[in-house]
């Protein structure tokens, strides 16, 4: 059903008309669009558009329409170009001629942006809750593995001795930023462009601001070429899942190299792992390699849109079609993606022999040795200098740190004393750094502990946006 045509002599061609053609892809906002049909039914109702009596078969055929979109047994057809399209006729043959009248007083325009907006508030509440079961999913090996020591590692390199938790947990900080990064989107973006009309508002929607407080958003736009030409929200939620997608494949990262013979950090899970068609014995990590690989999607997905936008004049422009393909794609993929990953770390099993035996190698003690003079008032300029010297006197003559002779570290330097050897081992190592973002185990402990009360506020104000749009559609 085409919702335009009496100005046009001649048919769309065919080519032009599968080019236009939307429904396949936005059909996944139609029971955002019955929400938004309900709140501008009750507007045309209340300024005398519609009567009483009208606008209470206009109610039940959206709702009967709803139901039957819900069950499946209403869906778009051939001819339909979009969404919008697809609605009115559905409408038109449950209330008759009557349901041609749900079009007075608003736009494509503004009613795909805002059926957009609602589609994106619900799917990101969804991802920010699988976020939450992620960092639970980390936070729970963390105090698990809290006293096991860990080689930590800058330029992929040994680089000093750290607790294992904190490394692990090291990601649910950053998700959790995600989760925040989400929650801030939804305070900037909860203004409603519905009430636009096509790019300059309209006499039949006079309180904006009333639909869309009864449809859930804290506000109207107060510019309607704004309201309908805006993306911003559109950009600014694929960045979200970008970064999402860039924390997670840092996270497949490592579990691609933890589970590898080399490292044998990590057992994945048979569950989350699979074979190879030639070699039986391949056990590969293939859910780490997708959420490492998938990180490319997102970010092309977002890069997609940024240039859709680029330069768009005016108002609304046909261009704005393409918005919503990357958006769809991106929160489908994340939804497949974030639990089988957050199942991916659950079931881990870490092997705490592995990860420790390496903890000193490398020389992660150096700094140790720096330190130590730094306290005894030797600038840290020469007590760096000082533990390179030992470094690589220890290479030299095929020693460790803690095996160097006591005359030969006071050749090395006069202040460097016995009661340094007390100092070279990982456990003082990692209980020295006992700040609030140090690798002591208690400081770790607490750190998750801390996480753990700022994502349950997170989860409960996840909970209080769901309600405020909870949907008008009668059960």
């Amino acid at each position: 059903m085409a919702l335009w045509g009496g100005r046009f002599k001649a048919q769309a061609d065919d080519s032009m008309r599968e080019l236009s053609r939307s429904v396949h892809f936005d059909w996944r906002l139609a029971p955002y669009e019955i929400e938004v049909n309900l709140v501008h039914l009750e507007n045309l109702i209340e300024i005398g558009v519609l009567s009483k009596g009208d606008g209470a078969i206009l109610k039940k055929g959206l709702n009967d329409l709803a139901k039957k979109i819900g069950e499946g047994s209403f869906s778009y057809i051939e001819s339909d170009e979009d969404v919008h399209s697809a609605i009115e006729r559905g409408l038109i043959g449950e209330c008759g001629a009557l349901g041609g009248s749900i079009r007075a007083g608003r736009s494509r325009n503004d009613l795909v942006v805002t059926d957009f907006k609602l589609y994106l508030i619900d799917h990101l509440l969804e991802i920010a809750s699988m976020l939450k079961e992620l960092i639970g999913a980390l936070n729970s090996q963390g105090i698990t593995h809290l006293n096991i020591i860990a080689p930590g590692f800058t330029h992929t390199q040994h680089a000093q001795p750290i607790s294992f938790a904190q490394e692990l947990t090291k990601h649910s900080f950053s998700l959790a930023r995600d989760i925040e990064r989400i929650l801030d989107w939804q305070r900037r973006n909860s203004l409603s462009p519905f009430g636009a009309g096509a790019l300059a508002g309209s006499p039949l929607q006079p309180t904006p601001e009333v639909s869309a407080k009864q449809m859930g958003f804290n506000g109207a736009h107060k510019n309607s070429i704004d309201a309908v030409s805006d993306r911003d929200f559109a950009a600014e939620a694929l960045f979200i899942m970008a970064m999402i997608g860039v924390h997670l494949s840092r996270i497949g990262e490592e579990f691609v190299l933890w589970s590898s013979t080399e490292f044998n950090f990590v057992e994945i899970s048979d569950a989350f792992s699979t074979g190879s068609s030639i070699m039986p014995q391949k056990k590969n990590a293939d859910a780490a390699e997708l959420a490492r690989g998938k990180s490319g999607r997102f970010i092309g997905n977002l890069t997609t849109l940024l240039v859709v936008l680029k330069a768009l004049p005016f108002a609304y422009n046909r261009d704005l079609q393409e918005d919503k393909e990357p958006v769809f794609d991106s929160i489908d993929q994340l939804l497949m993606l974030l639990p089988a990953v957050t199942g991916m770390v659950q079931s881990a099993t870490f092997i705490p022999q592995s990860i420790s035996s390496g903890a000193a190698a490398g020389f992660t003690l150096a700094t140790e040795i720096a330190d130590y003079l730094a306290k005894k008032g030797v600038p840290f300029a020469e007590a760096h200098e000082v533990a390179g010297k030992c470094v690589q006197y220890c290479e030299s003559n095929g020693l460790e740190l803690d095996q160097i002779a006591e005359d030969a570290l006071l050749k090395i330097h006069p202040k460097l004393g016995r009661d340094l050897y007390q100092l070279l081992n990982v456990e003082a190592a990692v209980g020295s750094r006992k700040s609030i973002m140090g690798t002591s185990p208690k400081s770790v402990e607490m750190a998750i502990k801390h996480l753990d009360k700022e994502v349950d506020a997170f989860a409960k104000e996840i909970s209080r946006i769901r309600t405020a749009f909870s949907g008008m559609i009668s059960q």
